[in-house]
């Protein structure tokens, strides 16, 4: 595996929208700086339910990024949902909550699966898309940052899976808003989920 791209982005105002996005990232050229709450220099316009220790990082695995590609009949270039990096030969659907992705002195633990909104539906010029999205079980990955440095696209990645019971970006997608088992309960709560998660789960006790 290699960081294949890293992109950031500047605030911008959606197409009919008074208000402004982040969510339009561009591949850079050279190195960026990553740090507990992201990408320096990187746009996070709404903080309410962006960015964030536990949201810092947005990665997208370029065989997703591909299979859209299929799927929506052109090209997904690096950005086009917002990520802030593309990992070549990664599949999202095998990603779990505490995962670690590590590049050079990066080391990034995945918290939490994408979940599609308004924004990303309007920014994909499809009303439909949060619906479509949803059904793909494809979600994107929020990461945590638990050591930051200067990365740059071509760095080789390694790939930690978690030592504990998986929870997948699939499944957390598909549980998103709905109460838990008991024990899925346990397992999530034996994650490194994302601190929102935690507490509403937590407060189901």
């Amino acid at each position: 595996m290699k960081i294949s791209a890293v992109c950031t982005g500047s605030a911008e105002r959606l197409p009919g929208k008074k208000y402004k996005t982040g969510i339009f990232k561009q591949p850079v050229n050279g190195a960026v700086m990553i740090d507990a709450e992201g990408l320096v220099g990187d746009a996070i316009c709404n903080r309410t339910y962006h960015g964030g220790a536990d949201q810092a990082v947005y990665v997208e695995g370029s065989r997703t990024l591909d299979w859209w590609s299929g799927e929506l009949g052109k090209p997904v270039t690096p950005g086009t949902f917002g990520e802030n990096l593309v990992i070549e030969w990664l599949d999202n659907r095998d990603v779990a909550v505490g995962d670690r992705f590590i590049a050079g002195d990066l080391v990034l633990e995945v918290t939490s699966a994408r979940i599609p909104c308004a924004t990303f539906a309007a920014k994909m010029e499809d009303p439909r898309f949060v619906k479509r999205y949803t059904k793909a079980g494809r979600p994107g990955i929020y990461c945590r940052v638990l050591a930051g440095a200067i990365v740059e696209a071509g760095m080789p990645v390694t790939y930690q899976p978690f030592s504990g019971a998986r929870v997948t970006m699939p499944e957390m997608m598909e549980t998103f808003g709905k109460k838990l088992s008991p024990e899925d309960r346990e397992r999530y709560l034996a994650a490194p989920i994302h601190y929102k998660l935690r507490a509403l789960l937590e407060a189901q006790a």
